[in-house]
């Protein structure tokens, strides 16, 4: 199988880059380095893995024949797209469409990368994928929340109307190794305060929940929705729910950081809920993920104490 992974040098793109490649297939890895990195995919020395820089909003093209195309692309964290608002509506928009024509154009499977923030702030909970979401499409999130919905759209036009054979995954928080440590994400930035002993930053009184699957267990995932047929939606996620405020004490405990927690007001439309209902995973894909959040945990942290890692 000979895959295009867009996004590929990102945090997940790269760890699905290293599982393709153990899985016996050719990748293609593009990715215009705006919030990815080489050093995410130079560890990879394999001569059926080829690196192309290249911005999926303008058009794409490969060599070659394609059977998949696997749509990573897109910021992915609060700041990279309060700070890069247009070009992640651009990725999810121009970029999805590029993406589509190129798996129509050689008649390859097509995989979105979606996301849990298409249910925004949700009103159901635990979130299904019939859930049709609370989103405000205003707010600071709604470029990310609304890329990523016109992004599965468009992916579902093209199945509809020209027969493409597509895949959708909502992608639930997730972790592990390859994480920007100034991401502002939740575990990058109360490992990177643990690790330097500052004080752990947790907004409002850090009630809210999040479910975090370590990077092995989605990109097991990903590789069985690739390999099932069915397109509509799926969600990838721990279903085990967890508080900021509790997360924040683990990571106290199993870094031994003498840290401090402080809060700060909470962000504007920040989900107060978040757990995936998985009920389609366990029955389509016979997938549920396996790693403990503290066990991910201490993987990620021995990971970041490597010398110059944090």
């Amino acid at each position: 199988m000979r895959v295009l992974v867009t996004g590929g040098a990102g945090f997940i793109g790269s760890h699905l880059c290293d599982y393709l490649l153990a899985m016996d297939c050719e990748v293609v890895c593009m990715d215009s380095l705006l919030t990815g990195s080489v050093d995410n995919i130079s560890h990879i020395r394999d001569g059926r893995f080829l690196f192309v820089k290249h911005d999926v909003t303008n058009y794409i093209v490969v060599d070659g024949a394609l059977d998949y195309v696997l749509h990573f692309a897109s910021p992915a964290s609060p700041i990279d797209y309060a700070e890069l608002p247009i070009p992640t509506l651009k990725v999810g928009a121009l970029g999805t469409h590029k993406a589509l024509g190129l798996a129509k154009a050689r008649g390859a499977r097509f995989l979105l990368a979606s996301t849990s923030e298409v249910y925004g702030d949700p009103l159901v909970h635990p979130q299904p994928e019939e859930y049709w979401g609370n989103v405000n499409p205003v707010g600071p999130r709604g470029v990310y929340d609304e890329a990523k919905r016109f992004a599965e759209a468009m992916t579902m036009a093209y199945h509809r109307y020209h027969g493409l054979d597509t895949r959708i995954v909502r992608i639930f928080n997730t972790y592990g190794p390859r994480m920007r440590l100034t991401d502002g994400r939740a575990i990058p930035t109360f490992i990177r305060q643990a690790l330097r002993g500052e004080p752990l930053t947790v907004y409002g009184d850090g009630s809210q929940t999040r479910s975090f699957t370590y990077v092995s267990d989605l990109v097991e995932g990903i590789w069985k929705l690739m390999n099932a047929p069915v397109s509509d939606p799926v969600n990838l996620g721990n279903p085990r729910e967890l508080t900021l405020l509790e997360l924040a004490k683990q990571v106290v405990r199993i870094s031994g950081s003498r840290s401090e927690i402080v809060y700060r007001p909470l962000p504007v439309d920040d989900p107060k809920v978040r757990q995936p209902d998985i009920s389609r995973a366990r029955r389509l894909l016979h997938w549920e993920p396996t790693v403990a959040v503290e066990e991910g945990l201490r993987q990620t942290l021995e990971w970041y104490r490597r010398p110059g890692a944090a």
